[in-house]
């Protein structure tokens, strides 16, 4: 049985922060020409980054959400980034940026084909309902994830708060499933 190794692509990291501090969106909004902000619609302003390639939504409470980093460290830079940009361009930033890893999903291809339908009877927390959904939907204990897997092998992994749990999560998977002889390769 060939063991091939999962190829593991971070595609976004969500991290939360606080400033623990008010902050004033219209003053954001008047200091810098690039930022996206509608009260009407949204409460929360959109600051990008090019470098690295981020949104950061900030709220007028001091609390941020990042997305869009390709990795934990990205995530918490980019968050310092727009602390410091907004501090330069005049605006009261007192406190250092709080910042809290949410999610990290993540795509991967197992190499190989997977029987999906007795992989939903052998894995435990798995749900396989075709006319609804192309995917097995597996719920992993430990580490703490879901994993959406596809008949082609290839696979979508949601709810690490680590890296390093994203790449336990698909090799345990990858591992159970050659255990059970439910990957077909070619």
């Amino acid at each position: 049985m060939p063991q091939t190794k999962s190829i593991i692509s971070i595609e976004n990291v969500v991290a939360s922060a606080s400033v623990n501090q008010t902050v004033d969106l219209n003053q954001i909004t008047r200091n810098f020409s690039d930022v996206e902000y509608h009260p009407d619609q949204f409460p929360g302003l959109v600051f990008r980054l090019k470098t690295p390639k981020t949104a950061t939504l900030i709220f007028s409470s001091g609390k941020m959400v990042c997305t869009g980093a390709k990795s934990e460290d990205q995530a918490i830079m980019a968050v310092k980034t727009v602390a410091q940009k907004l501090k330069k361009g005049g605006i009261d930033i007192r406190n250092e940026p709080v910042i809290e890893i949410q999610n990290i999903v993540a795509s991967a291809s197992l190499g190989g084909k997977v029987h999906l339908e007795e992989a939903a009877r052998q894995l435990p927390r798995s749900m396989y309902e075709p006319e609804q959904f192309p995917g097995l939907i597996h719920r992993m204990a430990e580490p703490k994830t879901v994993i959406l897997l596809f008949a082609s092998g290839k696979l979508v992994c949601t709810g690490a708060k680590k890296e390093v749990e994203v790449y336990r999560a698909v090799n345990n998977l990858h591992n159970t499933l050659e255990e059970r002889n439910l990957m077909i390769y070619m």
